[in-house]
């Protein structure tokens, strides 16, 4: 057998002084048991940084270095001072007298002076016994602080506000989903079609993260531009169990972080105070929270981790980078390989390597950071009927019930679970009635009585599934063809002949190809009973011209 190439190591078992070994040896005592644990309290670290005689944040480091280690007392060692400039010398009794009074009485708005500071540090030192530090080790101390954390503390907010990052302040929260940050961006991506795998343009990206954890508990990637269906839908992937939507996506991953959350902390754009949103978190209990005017700063956690996505994305095929000039020469039309379906699953492999990557700030994984919080608080309630909450965030429209039941944008729709109501309707108000823009095949009527839903579909069964925005879209052609009077016949069947030509045009438009993507969702969300056959047309039929598309938030109603 060949000789063992692996270097053998000396890793401090005799190189260490007794001193050093046995300050070791006492730190494994408190840390190894911490490490083993899959999630770790804040009562026991405190306990530990208490014996130890260190802050909660070095007990922390402490239990990462150990589990990144080789499993020794000696990777609980201090590390060997080089003696060079900048370098700490003095004893962790004398640092720790320095960090209580700087944090005790220099970073107070009392603004003790240096001059002050050092004396009292003097005093308590001599009366301990322990070493006087030299005054610029002092002032050193202070210098390597953080200038915004001292002038907040001393000065105010209001003083430091120039040398704010956009991250801005954290805010305080000591739970999972106490806060969830939720911002819209366009993807710096360009994604082609499922079919001839042609460019359609960039998706949208929704983003929800918990501050407490910095795990992200939302995300929605759709091709409409940032609405209030987006907002309710990335509401029902925070709220609901993911693993169903993982397997729809075929993809194998762990992401566990769900359930209702306390507060939203929004922007003030338009989709976040819209009467859906209002109501429905006003129905589940959910505060809203706005960003002041102006402020961009109070939004940064968001901002940060969708910038660190960008950062991921860039790095795809067919991206756009931030812009042209980082862009260069670069052709994303020609390099798009990626759709959406195969995107989605690429964020969702993205987030959830994410969620198991140490945070810069909280020095530990977010999933971590997730489970000690579950463990000390408890689960949060996870919403088990998705199609019924998303039903409470879904756009509001308001009608008057007819003996025919009701009409919304030419289109019928009755049941018989109507007709107790039409006996009575002259003595009914207008009905609350929810709708889904991407399957408008049937709504959601709130019973007067009962204050439950009821689902009413067309009043003729036999009209397959559509969006608004094909419904938008027709009602526009036939406007333009001289219809002043539109029935709901004459509706579907522009709707049809549109769908043919999108589906059998061979070499279509990116606009086009784009219309087709947004009809995927149909296979989802529609009814089984109301199928979107494809159907052969003529050449002429192909060259004849459509309207551009209204933006999705603009035709929703309120």
């Amino acid at each position: 057998m060949e000789p063992d190439t692996f270097p053998v190591v000396e890793q401090g078992l005799l190189t260490l002084s007794d001193d050093t070994w046995e300050l070791a040896s006492r730190r494994a005592r408190f840390i190894v048991p911490l490490a083993a644990l899959e999630t770790i309290g804040r009562q026991a670290a405190d306990d530990a940084a208490e014996h130890l005689g260190v802050s909660r944040r070095q007990v922390y480091l402490l239990i990462r270095r150990y589990r990144q280690g080789t499993g020794l007392v000696t990777d609980l060692a201090p590390g060997k001072s080089s003696g060079g400039k900048g370098k700490r010398r003095l004893s962790e009794p004398v640092e720790r007298i320095i960090r209580d009074f700087i944090h005790k009485h220099f970073l107070i708005r009392q603004k003790c002076s240096l001059a002050m500071l050092y004396r009292r540090i003097v005093q308590t030192c001599k009366a301990q016994g322990l070493p006087v530090p030299a005054r610029n080790t002092v002032a050193l101390r202070i210098a390597m602080l953080n200038p915004v954390q001292v002038g907040r503390s001393r000065e105010g907010a209001e003083a430091v506000r120039s040398l704010q990052s956009a991250g801005g302040i954290p805010p305080e929260v000591s739970v999972p989903l106490e806060q969830v940050q939720i911002d819209h961006t366009v993807i710096d991506l360009m994604i082609v079609d499922e079919r001839d795998r042609q460019p359609i343009g960039r998706p949208y990206l929704t983003v929800a993260i918990d501050v407490y954890s910095r795990c992200l508990v939302g995300i929605v990637v759709t091709l409409e531009p940032p609405s209030a269906v987006s907002v309710g839908l990335c509401l029902t992937h925070i709220a609901c169990d993911k693993r169903p939507g993982l397997e729809r996506l075929g993809v194998e991953a762990d992401w566990p972080m769900s359930g209702k959350p306390k507060m939203l902390y929004l922007d003030n754009a338009s989709e976040f105070k819209s009467e859906a949103l209002r109501r429905g978190c006003e129905q589940h209990g959910i505060q809203l929270n706005y960003r002041p005017p102006g402020q961009p700063q109070y939004g940064g956690i968001v901002e940060r981790v969708i910038g660190t996505m960008m950062q991921l994305v860039h790095e795809l095929p067919g991206t756009t980078f931030s812009n042209p000039n980082q862009r260069g020469h670069y052709d994303s039309t020609k390099l798009a390989v990626l759709t959406l379906l195969e995107l989605e699953r690429w964020v969702a492999l993205a987030v959830a390597s994410y969620h198991h990557t140490v945070h810069g700030s909280l020095l530990q994984t977010p999933a971590m950071r997730w489970a000690e919080g579950i463990a000390r608080s408890g689960a949060p309630p996870v919403i088990t009927h998705a199609a019924a909450f998303l039903v409470d965030f879904l756009p509001v429209i308001r009608r008057t019930l007819t003996r025919t039941g009701f009409t919304i944008d030419h289109i019928h729709y009755f049941s018989d679970a109507l007709k107790p109501w039409i006996a009575r309707r002259g003595n009914l108000p207008q009905f609350l009635i929810r709708r889904d823009p991407r399957d408008i095949s049937r709504i959601w009527v709130l019973d007067p009585d009962t204050q439950h839903y009821l689902e009413i579909p067309y009043r003729t069964l036999s009209h397959p599934a559509v969006t608004l925005w094909e419904q938008r879209q027709a009602l526009a052609k036939l406007r333009q063809k001289g219809r002043d009077q539109v029935d709901e016949t004459a509706l579907f069947h522009m709707i049809q002949q549109m769908r043919d030509i999108a589906h059998t045009a061979q070499q279509t438009t990116r606009k086009a190809r784009r219309n087709v993507e947004r009809r995927q969702h149909l296979r989802s969300v529609a009814p089984p009973d109301k199928p979107v056959p494809p159907i052969e047309v003529t050449p002429e039929d192909q060259t004849e011209n459509m309207p551009p598309a209204a933006p999705f938030e603009q035709i929703e109603e309120w």
